[in-house]
């Protein structure tokens, strides 16, 4: 994915927290504990103090907050007098939600995971047919309740949105205010933080610090973000206002997200902590070594190299076959990184990078959630 930054001013890249784009982050572990194991232990304990009553709403629209994340918990990205600034309170942040037209807050409502139509844009549901079919359809996939939610958006836009705002103020009430009031502090001083960066050190260190998965090319006109999803946009967009955002959020590891919708201002919601120090595998390198795994040679050399060292010949004599082919194998999973040499007198030996393989589930999950 890549953000177009050519000739954007460094005071035109704001870091800064948003009570609603965090409320929308919790209501997302809240309905996909499994996307966040390591807030086992405060879903749990949220949803159980629910009242049925907020329970039952949390999963009625929850296509808003739950396998995607809905722009419409970063309303400061669609309003060009914002200057990419959210809101200081959950109340202010509403304000500017309800700032939103009905055309432009239907189509972010109801995007509903379809990144080919996210990236190309195109009329609201509201307004055309075949947009309006479309998210249909995607609202009936995801269930019967959802999609009676989504025909009554349709219908009705200020009665649901008007219910959304009620259902985020009872959410504040129930459990966010507490939640806001612990992380505030930390948000905010990382927000100061990556700026301190931005202005000392430069874009590039300041993007680092965000996340390794980002970088700036030499010229500092293309922000590249690695992701699995494919994405372009910029953020010299007069329309809406050149900059672009940095938004940090207590809840949102593993999940990097970008919003980069048409006519919206970029913004790059980033989780300010990870449970592992270790630095993220990127995309391609998670590839390539789930390809050098594929093999069933290979599998079989590594149920060897994960016992004890091996030599090259050794390896060969155990699987069958010349130590050339072996020679090619190790090199494959050498590439990789999946296995470590050492050399002891005349022989090389061989062992698999146990650390690196046990890595390979998460970094597999990081990377698909990313």
């Amino acid at each position: 994915m890549q953000i177009d930054i050519t000739g954007l001013p460094e005071e035109r890249l704001v870091f800064a927290p948003s009570p609603l784009a965090e409320l929308g982050t919790a209501l997302h572990a809240l309905t996909e504990p499994g996307h966040h194991p390591g807030l086992h232990g405060w879903t749990t304990a949220t949803c159980a103090a629910f009242k049925p009553d907020l329970a039952d709403r949390l999963h009625e629209a929850d296509f808003l907050w739950g396998p995607t994340f809905s722009d419409i918990s970063m309303p400061f990205a669609a309003l060009a007098d914002t200057h990419g600034m959210p809101g200081a309170t959950l109340a202010e942040d509403l304000d500017l939600l309800d700032r939103l037209d009905d055309e432009l807050y239907v189509a972010a409502a109801l995007e509903i995971s379809c990144a080919s139509l996210y990236s190309r844009g195109g009329p609201s549901p509201l307004v055309d047919a075949e947009a309006r079919h479309q998210a249909l359809e995607r609202a009936v996939a995801r269930g019967p309740r959802q999609a009676e939610f989504a025909r009554r958006l349709l219908a009705d836009p200020p009665a649901v949105r008007a219910w959304i705002r009620r259902f985020f103020e009872d959410c504040d009430q129930a459990f966010f205010a507490d939640v806001w009031q612990r992380v505030r502090v930390q948000l905010a001083a990382d927000a100061r933080h990556k700026t301190e960066v931005l202005r000392r050190k430069g874009l590039a260190d300041a993007l680092t610090e965000v996340s390794t998965a980002l970088a700036v090319d030499e010229e500092q006109r293309r922000i590249t973000v690695d992701k699995l999803s494919n994405g372009r946009t910029t953020a010299v967009d007069p329309e809406v206002g050149a900059g672009l955002t940095f938004v940090p959020t207590s809840f949102g590891w593993p999940h990097l997200m970008v919003l980069h919708a048409p006519g919206w201002r970029p913004v790059i919601h980033y989780p300010v902590a990870a449970p592992e120090l270790s630095r993220t595998a990127s995309v391609e390198l998670l590839q390539q070594r789930l390809e050098a795994l594929a093999h069933p040679v290979r599998i079989r050399i590594c149920r060897n190299l994960a016992r004890t060292a091996y030599s090259t010949g050794e390896l060969a004599a155990e699987q069958g076959i010349t130590a050339p082919e072996v020679s090619r194998h190790l090199g494959v999973l050498k590439k990789a990184g999946l296995i470590q040499t050492r050399r002891r007198g005349r022989y090389v030996l061989h062992q698999l990078d146990l650390q690196v393989v046990a890595r390979l589930g998460s970094d597999f999950l990081e990377g698909v959630l990313r």
